[in-house]
């Protein structure tokens, strides 16, 4: 079967790869939808991020969803033809972490496509994918490109449990990516009062407006946008920093309220922070990584109606165009979510 491997930076192939049978508890397969994230970006455009890097071929992609077409043994619940959702995340149970419930902190974590323990973890974006029955959440109603949102809008509802109660409260979005645009999404279905989003191109603030922020800001072209919302200590009760920019995380710091929450996706390297004024302001710093439960959350909330993710999905190209995906997926003026359809 073919599967799409980065090699390096800028060396992406269509490659063959050995097939497999599914096991006890697993099922096989056959891959329908495949999200480009930013991490896939970071492996195809600079061959890793910060201290990740490739040192050997991986198959990209972690953002897939896709019809059961084989069931191993003891797996209930499933059945052949349906629709599912698969979740990257595959922890080992059994760590210390795993024990207390913290599995996106997994000390064995085997998390599809990732560079950061070697032998790498390889992806999903290939033809035929066999997971564990315990990976997949059933996607009826959905579209397969939206079923492979369930990924990215998981990452999202964990950084909105970082943030905690949001009802009535001002929230800063920092970046208007995929996970920007799903935190618009989040923030809004959690109760905030307002959502104001910032980012550096006009296509993407026009789609942060279509979703429903209420207001964006362009701050390549107005610097010092945010200076009116610094009156009184701040104004934000929350921010979402979607774009791992240190700048654009200092620049936020005049406009939160004091005891405000900011909540880190973005991962760009190491960052410098103002220390100084954050504590003068006594503002809490949390991190967000991966998630765990928030999966099987997402694929219900869409399921419901209760979050629609079709308008982000801008561009689907099949797999044979992948490094036309990918180049579309880097371009921002361009693209939000860009898609591969495997068949």
């Amino acid at each position: 079967m073919k599967a799409i491997v980065a090699h390096a930076a800028k060396d992406l192939r269509l490659e063959d790869v050995a097939s497999e049978d599914p096991g006890p508890g697993q099922v096989s397969i056959r891959m329908a939808a495949g999200g480009i994230c930013g991490s896939d970006l970071h492996y195809y455009n600079h061959g890793g991020f910060g201290t990740v890097r490739l040192k050997e071929p991986m198959i990209l992609g972690h953002e897939v969803a896709g019809h059961i077409t084989a069931l191993g043994d003891g797996v209930t619940g499933l059945s052949v033809g349906q629709l599912v959702a698969v979740s990257p995340s595959r922890p080992c149970h059994d760590c210390k972490y795993c024990h207390i419930g913290a599995h996106n902190h997994c000390l064995n974590m085997r998390f599809y496509g990732s560079a950061m323990p070697f032998p790498h973890i390889q992806g999903a974006f290939r033809e035929a994918l066999v997971a564990d029955a315990t990976q997949c959440a059933v996607a009826d109603g959905l579209s397969a490109g939206e079923a492979a949102v369930g990924e990215p809008l998981a990452v999202c509802l964990h950084a909105a449990k970082q943030a905690g109660d949001m009802v009535g409260k001002r929230v800063l979005v920092t970046g208007c990516g995929p996970i920007g645009m799903l935190c618009i999404l989040v923030a809004r279905r959690a109760g905030a009062a307002e959502i104001i989003a910032t980012d550096i191109t006009p296509f993407t603030l026009d789609m942060a407006r279509k979703i429903g922020a209420d207001a964006t800001i362009n701050v390549a072209e107005d610097q010092g946008a945010l200076d009116k919302f610094a009156s009184d200590k701040g104004h934000f009760d929350v921010l979402f920093e979607c774009s791992g920019v240190a700048t654009a995380l200092a620049s936020t710091i005049p406009a939160l309220r004091p005891g405000a929450t900011i909540v880190q996706l973005g991962l760009g390297g190491d960052m410098m922070l103002p220390v100084q004024a954050m504590t003068a302001k006594e503002l809490q710093l949390k991190g967000s990584f991966r998630f765990h439960a928030e999966f099987f959350t997402g694929v219900e909330l869409m399921q419901k109606g209760l979050i629609d993710v079709k308008p982000l999905i801008t561009h689907t190209l099949p797999m044979k165009d992948a490094v036309e995906a990918f180049e579309l997926a880097s371009d921002r003026t361009k693209a939000v979510k860009a898609q591969i359809a495997f068949a």
